[in-house]
């Protein structure tokens, strides 16, 4: 036996259990994601002496594993949203993108840099990277398939997935000014890069992606479904692989032009919805992409299931712990709710919103991206201990308190709603 041998049937496993437990764990207080995280940390138990993922030596391997996760996850998560884009009906999405993000951002830097004692640059960098939220991790509170009804959605799963969906692009520009600072200061601090980085990271690069996305969402949706030619009104012909050629054109594309692609990706697959919102062919688009991300986000977990067990938890200090549960359990839920006051959902909504908000795959992501383009000295692997630890914890947290909080969401809601009479 070698280790291929194991390799190819530990895929195979996997793969059918990403097609099973989700219909074994439905409406029950764990997730698919805790089984494969707890099935990672099993198979790495030191005795058995397998290989684990060093996200420091594999860097960017990690890096573009998890950048495809996320531009397929941002793809299913557009093509899902049925409600319009439109300023009233996302203001929750709005006031956590513009108060919450920051703010999360700034909480967290400052904990790193009172608790930790990091520099400046690399207590920014915990911030902007465990900033992003993720509700692929608890599928609850996520909304659900394609339907032909603007108001199908609540307001806690279409906020949570929308707001989701914007702020891994959104998170990028934190991430940069991170990178600029280490580069402009080192360990100390300066404020020489901020011009720059305002001008060409905040608003340029931002802009680039939101434009970009929407030409390409818009170009996408005439040739699905109204092109003259047959051959490319690809609506017709009903095949789900046609989702990962509009996810990786939108982000190669944007990218080339220097624009966030995670930010097109989301801005594209909107607007490609709403070409044609009621066309079956969304539920087929959104089916393979949920399929695809459901196999990465498997694979991804239990990789980090495996490197914390295999010694990747090894330079995790208690203070960079609380750190990631002071996120989790304080910053989060009063950020939260901070930005959602004066918002018209009531205080139940309010409150499960602001505090579902689940740390994944994108703070791996940016974290491999960043440490690819500065070195953060000594750091690194402490940075991936605070960061993988904080992930799990979530992905525990919130997998286990997801469905009967949302369930008991729920009944409430159906309790209290109006009777319909015909």
């Amino acid at each position: 036996m070698t280790l291929s041998d194991l390799v190819y049937a530990g895929l195979g496993v996997g793969a059918l259990a990403a097609a099973v437990l989700p219909r074994v764990v439905f409406r029950r207080p764990f997730s698919l994601p805790m089984v494969f995280l707890a099935a990672g940390a099993l198979v790495a138990i030191p005795a058995w002496g397998l290989p684990v993922v060093d996200p420091v030596a594999d860097r960017l391997w990690v890096e573009h594993v998890t950048e495809a996760c996320v531009v397929v996850s941002l793809m299913g998560a557009g093509l899902a949203i049925n409600r319009p884009m439109r300023f009233r009906s996302w203001a929750g999405t709005w006031r956590l993108l513009g108060i919450t993000l920051p703010l999360t951002v700034a909480a967290v830097a400052f904990l790193a840099w009172w608790l930790l004692g990091w520099p400046p640059a690399a207590a920014l960098l915990l911030g902007a990277v465990l900033s992003p939220t993720d509700p692929v991790l608890a599928a609850e509170v996520r909304v659900g398939e394609p339907t032909d009804d603007e108001d199908d959605e609540d307001e806690v799963r279409f906020t949570l997935t929308s707001e989701a969906g914007l702020n891994d692009g959104l998170a990028f520009p934190f991430v940069m000014a991170a990178v600029a600072l280490a580069a402009a200061a080192g360990d100390g601090w300066s404020w020489g890069w901020i011009g720059h980085w305002a001008a060409v990271d905040l608003l340029a690069k931002a802009a680039i992606g939101v434009v970009a996305g929407l030409a390409l969402g818009r170009l996408l949706g005439w040739m699905f479904f109204r092109a003259r030619t047959k051959a490319l009104r690809l609506s017709e012909h009903m095949e789900g692989f046609v989702a990962l050629g509009a996810t990786f054109l939108a982000y190669g594309v944007t990218e080339l032009l220097s624009g966030y692609g995670f930010l097109a990706v989301f801005v594209a697959a909107c607007a490609l919805r709403s070409a044609e919102r009621s066309h079956g062919y969304h539920n087929v688009l959104h089916e393979f992409t949920e399929q695809i991300e459901r196999l990465l986000t498997g694979v991804l977990l239990f990789l980090l299931g495996a490197f914390a067990v295999g010694g990747g938890l090894a330079e995790l200090t208690w203070p960079a712990a609380l750190v990631g549960l002071l996120l989790l359990l304080v910053v989060r839920p009063l950020t939260g709710w901070l930005g959602q006051l004066g918002f018209v959902a009531g205080p139940r909504e309010r409150t499960v919103v602001a505090v579902f908000g689940l740390r994944g795959i994108g703070s791996l992501f940016y974290l491999a991206y960043a440490l690819g383009e500065h070195h953060f000295g000594a750091l690194e692997r402490q940075l991936w201990a605070a960061v993988g630890f904080t992930v799990m914890a979530s992905v525990v947290l919130h997998g286990i308190s997801a469905t009967p909080v949302i369930t008991r969401l729920d009944r409430l809601r159906d309790r209290t709603a109006p009777e319909v009479r015909p």
